[in-house]
């Protein structure tokens, strides 16, 4: 898709003469890390994709590392990291679409019992901003921040026939500049594309029937096999702010037969929509004041390799997304803590490079669906274990024994994740392992995350036999051992489950709170006394979980992860 503005032209100003070529830089190298095959670069590699000089590439790197937005492998592999997703989250809270409209496509998905997606437009496509998904074996893949080329979906032939001369040139130089739809990325590539022509006057028809006939259909236009109906949802102005879609298999439905099926549940849940949109807005809370600019300290402690103004310029779009509507200029300095001609210049820069608007009167600045193409789709579709993996290799580097992650499964638990130590005698666990829970430190971590009640049954109907001669078996006093891990915030077994293993756990949280995992470190008996281990591997451990549910808060604030 094309930008507004080149590195070329970045470097030159924004609008009022501001320069912009940091923040552009850096959104330059975000992009081709998005929009890279595969889930990692290496620095020559981006200095390649976005032709910047070897040593803006580093810099840039070192700079968005210590923001959290990508990681380091192998001393030199650039991959992004889940708490970029913040920018894609200050997107979907900023149009306020999602937090409006979400709750009535998942009770229409239910309905249906078909997949329901909510999409927008995105210049000369189409992105998707909420998924609510049938467990299938043929099921829906796309992901919240797709982009999908508006010729090829049934909701880009709704949004068409709105479009501007600007905007209908800019689609026809897409098609005609990459016809096999190699920029989008979710899609399948046509292997024989049409001609250009052949396509645009195909296209031309289905916006001009689906303007006449107030929805549009998908065909197996994306791929074969799949088929989907949707209707525009309208602002109170008339204008159509997004598309309401019900998506599903040939297996099941024909077009026309889905057509049939779903159509008049889709008109009433549009106009349903539509009202929820023109509905009194609650008062939004302004967002609260930002402390010292912190940009400061970083590059006090980083020096000339870190980009102060790419961490301002990143820090005024998150504010952005602080409340549905966006923010004044006087709000997002506020939001930020920065100088207001400080803001002033990161909102213009933003502006010109497609990633923000005026709205209204041009009083309030909002975040386009663009944001999402800043690595939101690929981040979405982490497993947890994906998630936790990169910070129990952390933990493993800090502490030197083998590190795990696991659930409850069951009177069980079952490791998700798990990073081993090279050492000559070490624990040797995979994914997938089971173990009682009542003998292991992540499953009384686990168990002591439950309600008491709860808890007390799960031991009282757990099959109780000792492992070792160490093994608590009597029912008061695993009891006790869950009371005391839920008053500890820690579990420390030794030698319970197999003799001369040593276990710690703490509790891994969601984002309401709620225990969902555990981790812990395993190491053997040998090696030191229980206070050794608390005081050599509690901290790094207790880090490590608090680094993992900061990873899982950004993620699912938006997308439904399943939890093994």
């Amino acid at each position: 898709m094309p930008h507004a503005a080149t590195a070329a032209e970045a470097d030159a100003a924004a609008p009022g003469g501001e320069p912009v070529g940091p923040l552009e830089r850096g959104l330059a190298v975000l992009r081709a890390l998005a929009a890279h095959p595969g889930p990692r670069m290496r620095p020559g590699d981006l200095v390649r994709a976005t032709g910047l000089a070897r040593s803006t590439v580093d810099r840039i790197v070192t700079t968005l590392t210590h923001l959290g937005y990508l990681r380091i492998e192998d001393d030199r592999d650039v991959l992004l990291a889940p708490r970029l997703m913040e920018l894609g989250n200050a997107y979907l809270t900023c149009c306020g679409l999602p937090d409006a409209l979400e709750p009535l496509a998942v009770e229409l998905a239910d309905e249906l019992d078909e997949s329901v997606s909510l999409a927008v437009p995105d210049g000369a496509g189409v992105r998707f901003i909420s998924q609510s998904t049938r467990r299938r074996t043929m099921a829906l893949a796309f992901q919240i921040g797709d982009l999908l080329p508006a010729e090829r979906c049934a909701p880009g032939a709704l949004f068409a026939s709105g479009w501007s001369p600007e905007q209908q040139a800019d689609w026809r130089t897409r098609l005609h500049d990459d016809p096999r739809d190699t920029g989008f990325p979710a899609v399948p590539p046509r292997s024989a594309p049409p001609a250009p022509d052949e396509v645009e006057s195909a296209f031309r028809q289905r916006v001009a029937d689906a303007r006449d006939a107030g929805w549009a259909a998908d065909d197996q236009l994306i791929e074969p096999g799949l088929v989907a109906v949707a209707v525009p949802v309208h602002a109170p102005d008339g204008s159509t702010v997004c598309a309401l879609s019900v998506v599903s298999h040939t297996s099941r439905h024909s077009a026309r037969s889905l057509a049939e099926h779903a159509l008049p549940r889709l008109r009433e849940y549009g106009a349903r929509m539509e009202a929820a949109l023109a509905s009194p807005a609650p008062v939004a809370t302004p967002p609260a004041p930002g402390g010292p600019d912190t940009s400061r300290a970083a590059k006090a402690e980083l020096g000339p390799e870190f980009l102060q103004s790419l961490t301002r310029g990143l820090s005024v779009l998150t504010a952005l997304g602080s409340a549905p509507g966006g923010l004044t200029l006087s709000g997002a300095a506020e939001a930020t803590g920065l100088a207001r001609a400080t803001a002033r210049r990161a909102l213009l820069s933003l502006q010109q490079l497609g990633y923000a608007a005026p709205a209204g009167e041009g009083r309030r600045f909002t975040l386009l669906p663009t944001v999402l193409e800043l690595g939101y789709a690929r981040l979405s579709r982490l497993s947890f274990a994906e998630i936790a993996q990169p910070h129990l290799a952390r933990l493993v580097e800090q502490v030197h024994d083998s590190a795990s992650v696991a659930v409850l499964a069951d009177d069980d638990i079952m490791y998700v994740a798990r990073v081993h130590t090279v050492r000559i005698m070490s624990v040797n666990i995979t994914v997938g392992t089971r173990f009682p829970a009542y003998a292991t430190s992540m499953g009384r971590v686990l168990l002591a995350g439950l309600p008491e009640r709860a808890a007390a049954e799960r031991l009282a109907r757990a099959s109780v036999r000792p492992l070792t001669p160490f093994t608590r078996v009597a029912a008061a006093d695993l009891v006790e051992a869950v009371a005391q891990a839920r008053r500890d915030g820690h579990a420390l077994v030794d030698q319970e489950l197999e003799e001369g293993l040593r276990s710690i756990a703490v509790p891994v949280h969601d984002r309401t709170g709620r225990v969902v995992a555990a981790v812990n470190v395993s190491t053997h008996a040998s090696r030191g006394t229980l206070d050794d281990v608390r005081q050599a591997v509690l901290p790094a451990l207790t880090a490590a979980a608090a680094a993992i549910e900061e990873d899982l808060a950004v993620v699912t604030e938006r997308v439904r992860l399943a939890i093994p």
